[in-house]
């Protein structure tokens, strides 16, 4: 029996799944990602959960590909995100990412949606054990998150910090229930440590993650041929026998455009491959 057999086999013991969050606003982000998810780990169920109501071609595009759209009671998240960020009514709705721990998973892969997936995901499942592995994360982040005054804190000072634009783990080891504690307890601390300017999720997940002292791992611990990077500026990413790999010859599982306003170029290998599946998706979308 093959390795990739044995995988298959524990993978379909537990139910797992791949989240992402998305609107008609992010169609030409979408597309191309969903095609990459096609082409690379379409034997794991997909679900997108709706950024708002503007999903006219959203609604279209998962019934292209396979995608259930999940129909999810937001209102206790988004009056969380009201409480939290009460100046920031346009942005608030990315919380909603955080409703990838209320579907009825054992294990759940969430990625942003401008990304794109480069490796079979089903070689990341089947990892999280409490106690011992509880949330896996891709890239280390020390900007974007906390504040110099995090080091005052003795469970953030030398905590992992990560972009949340990927995460995989459990609603039995981290859920919904957990941020509303955590914030009940201590948002006056999450207030005085969190790194402002436009960031909405990625300081609260970590705060939590990092408030309910998960036992963090990077992916390449999980997996050793794995990349740490998923950044698309990166340098030194080359395409490999099996995909685009890092300087060091170790595979990318996804490819990342974090808080650009326009769509990739041609510059870079990686956005080459982002047109290609871009292509791809408008052919089959419009077809």
């Amino acid at each position: 029996m093959s390795e990739a057999t044995v995988v298959s086999e524990i993978v379909q013991a537990k139910k797992y799944g791949i989240a992402i969050i998305a609107n008609d606003r992010v169609i030409d982000w979408l597309l191309p990602f969903l095609e990459s998810y096609k082409a690379t780990s379409a034997s794991i169920p997909l679900y997108l959960i709706p950024y708002d109501d503007n999903l006219t071609r959203t609604r279209k595009a998962a019934d292209a590909y396979g995608v259930e759209v999940v129909s999810l009671d937001s209102g206790e998240l988004d009056a969380l995100a009201r409480r939290l960020y009460p100046l920031n009514p346009g942005h608030r709705r990315r919380l909603r990412k955080l409703l990838a721990l209320a579907l009825p998973l054992d294990e759940v892969i969430y990625l942003d949606v401008d990304t794109i997936m480069l490796q079979d995901f089903n070689k990341v499942l089947g990892y999280i054990e409490p106690g011992k592995t509880e949330f896996i994360v891709s890239s280390r982040c020390h900007d974007y998150i906390y504040n110099s005054r995090h080091k005052n804190y003795d469970f953030l000072r030398d905590a992992l910090m990560f972009n949340d634009g990927f995460f995989v783990t459990s609603r039995h080891v981290l859920s919904l229930q957990d941020f509303y504690d955590v914030i009940a307890r201590d948002e006056r601390t999450f207030h005085i440590v969190r790194q402002r300017g436009g960031l909405f999720a990625q300081p609260l997940t970590n705060f939590v993650v990092h408030r309910q002292n998960l036992k963090i791992a990077m992916l390449p611990e999980i997996i050793p041929t794995a990349s740490e990077e998923s950044y698309y500026k990166a340098e030194g990413i080359s395409q490999g026998a099996g995909g685009p790999v890092d300087y060091k010859g170790e595979q990318l599982y996804f490819c990342h455009w974090p808080g650009i306003i326009g769509m990739p170029r041609r510059r870079r290998m990686v956005d080459q491959l982002w047109h290609q599946f871009a292509d791809k998706a408008a052919a089959r979308f419009s077809a």
